[in-house]
């Protein structure tokens, strides 16, 4: 008979034998939850699809509607739309956009030029814009003046934070996605800007150097070929007119239009190299982008310089300043007279 002492280690024995197959055969634990290469493969899939999205639009000049509407409420981003049409902002805009006024705030009232320093510091306190906030122009008229937001904003040191809405306000509305007549409310920055560069900008000596032959550099003109040729001093409608018709000596004439897909959005980087190689326009040499006031040819401007990298610069005297001027060189080739009208 078993002492009690011996009885008790033999029943604990026992147990630790019978207890050691089911501890070896017993499956490995499961991943911690939330971890994406086990638990959910989809979810991991959609986590570096986003990273990818949110990467391509930090690089890119250019962000999608898709991209935009995801990231609405994005911290560090301001939504700026810059349209021409009066009261579009007011009937409806993207969600936390703010509204800025081209030809109050991004000029200046009086003389003819771009916001002076110490408006545009307040204009960038007001939208909450310092150097590291990512912001997405955009607006009506194919992103006209949004285009010419992102230059004036360059010409300030803001470039590769500063993206346009490919698409602009058509292509949103197009997709039905949502709108907004609340003003958003953001915190004032700190920004302060100094002197803007003139790396980006065409005076009118500039391109009288061109028409002269005495720079090597090439005008690319945006307007319509009826522009262009003489036959109209403007589009129809337009007050700012020039006293002459047709274009500066030795420009190219390659409409604003053709560089754009039907819905709005810019065609691929391959198709727009394309359009202006063929006439003779392929980045080896300096190029200034012209139009009538400036606004049309800052979106080739953008185009050329911030899609493809070109050097080029915008003439925002264009055809009202260089048309008026006296005693220039001018190509006519329709032969229209100012009717003094």
């Amino acid at each position: 008979m078993l002492r009690p002492s011996a009885f008790l280690f033999t029943v604990a024995a026992a147990l630790l034998l019978s207890a050691a197959p089911a501890a070896a055969q017993e499956p490995a634990a499961k991943p911690a939850q939330g971890s994406p290469a086990k638990d959910n493969p989809a979810k991991d899939t959609a986590a570096k699809d986003t990273a990818a999205k949110d990467t391509a639009a930090k690089d890119s000049p250019l962000v999608s509607t898709e991209w935009l509407e995801k990231n609405l409420d994005a911290k560090n981003l301001r939504i700026v739309e810059v349209s021409v049409e009066p009261g579009v902002f007011e009937r409806g805009h993207i969600p936390n956009a703010q509204n800025v006024a081209w030809h109050t705030d991004l000029v200046e009232t009086v003389s003819r030029d771009i916001a002076g320093p110490e408006k545009f510091t307040a204009l960038a306190r007001r939208l909450g814009i310092d150097r590291d906030t990512t912001v997405v122009l955009y607006g009506d008229n194919n992103n006209w003046f949004a285009a010419w937001g992102a230059w004036v904003f360059a010409q300030y040191g803001l470039t590769d934070t500063v993206k346009l809405l490919d698409g602009g306000r058509k292509k949103w509305e197009a997709e039905k996605r949502p709108l907004d007549t609340r003003t958003a409310e953001v915190p004032a920055s700190t920004f302060t800007a100094q002197a803007p560069s003139g790396k980006l900008r065409a005076r009118f000596a500039d391109v009288l150097a061109v028409a002269k032959k005495e720079r090597d550099e090439q005008i690319l003109d945006i307007r319509s070929p009826d522009e262009f040729s003489g036959k109209i001093i403007a589009p129809a409608g337009i007050q700012e007119l020039a006293i002459r018709a047709g274009h500066i000596p030795g420009s190219v004439n390659i409409p604003w239009a053709k560089a754009v897909n039907p819905d709005g959005t810019l065609k691929s980087k391959e198709e727009l190299k394309a359009l202006y190689a063929a006439a003779g326009i392929d980045g080896s040499k300096p190029i200034i982008t012209s139009c009538r006031i400036g606004e049309r040819s800052s979106h080739s401007w953008f185009v050329l310089s911030r899609i493809l990298g070109y050097d080029a610069r915008n003439y925002d005297g264009s055809w009202t300043e260089y048309g008026n001027a006296v005693g220039v060189p001018v190509v006519n080739l329709a032969g229209t007279v100012w009717g003094g009208k």
